[in-house]
């Protein structure tokens, strides 16, 4: 599909969106099949987020992710020793700006060797099925090409299937070893539409997250008012007894 055609598709999404939420249309599926994702590149301000994602993981998910039982320390650990100055964070937030999915691409620049790129992601149970996990992978591969990187490597379990099929499905050279499964996929390397798409991706993953900031600060606002409303009528009704 074309960045034309996905920026069309997604404004026709966001037309659906308005409607569901005036009730004039009952759409339940979560298909974000041809819809620009908004992807957004963490940063520091953004740990608190990192962290409340991550530490709500199952202790299998904990398992999946990082190849170990990750204990709330391991976690925090591994927050703590976040590198945005040499690696990429991405995150799709909901509405409430929580992270439902997140996903890490660690690059690897040294002189004289090729360079290469690490990928690892988790998706929050209640978002699966919507195809989080390959939209942040395509992100990563987009990104990791426009740093010339030429080279994504995948370490998971073997259980882990729907990495395995992620890393299958764009390519990737799959080598099992018992418990573990390592995939390598070769990146093309950059070009305009890359470089463009990226510039898109970014801008359109700002725009979403400010929009929904701005949502959030009216609801709690509104909130808040109708919270001193309820207080302003119980003191009346207590003062008239």
């Amino acid at each position: 599909m074309t960045l034309a055609n996905t920026i069309t598709q997604t404004t026709l999404e966001g037309g659906r969106k308005i409607l569901r939420m005036t009730g004039a249309l009952d759409e339940r599926s979560h298909s974000t099949s041809g819809v620009l994702i908004p992807i957004v590149r963490l940063s520091h301000e953004h740990l608190p987020k990192i962290l409340e994602h991550l530490l709500s993981l199952s202790v299998h998910d904990r398992y999946l992710r990082f190849g170990y039982t990750a204990t709330n320390e391991h976690i925090q650990r591994y927050v703590s020793g976040l590198n945005f100055d040499r690696d990429e964070i991405y995150g799709i937030f909901n509405r409430n700006l929580a992270i439902v999915a997140m996903a890490h691409l660690a690059l690897i620049k040294q002189v004289g060797h090729e360079s290469s790129s690490e990928f690892g992601v988790s998706v929050m149970p209640y978002a699966r099925g919507r195809g989080y996990g390959a939209r942040l992978f395509d992100r990563a591969v987009m990104h990791a090409r426009n740093e010339k990187v030429h080279q994504m490597y995948i370490h998971a379990l073997s259980e882990n299937a729907p990495m395995i099929r992620i890393a299958r499905k764009a390519g990737a050279t799959i080598e099992r070893d018992g418990a573990e499964t390592e995939a390598f996929l070769r990146l093309p390397n950059r070009n305009i539409d890359s470089r463009v798409s990226e510039l898109v991706a970014d801008q359109f993953a700002k725009t979403n997250y400010s929009i929904k900031e701005d949502a959030k600060r009216f609801w709690n606002f509104l909130a808040k008012v109708k919270e001193i409303r309820e207080g302003v009528r119980d003191a009346r009704h207590r003062s008239g007894q």
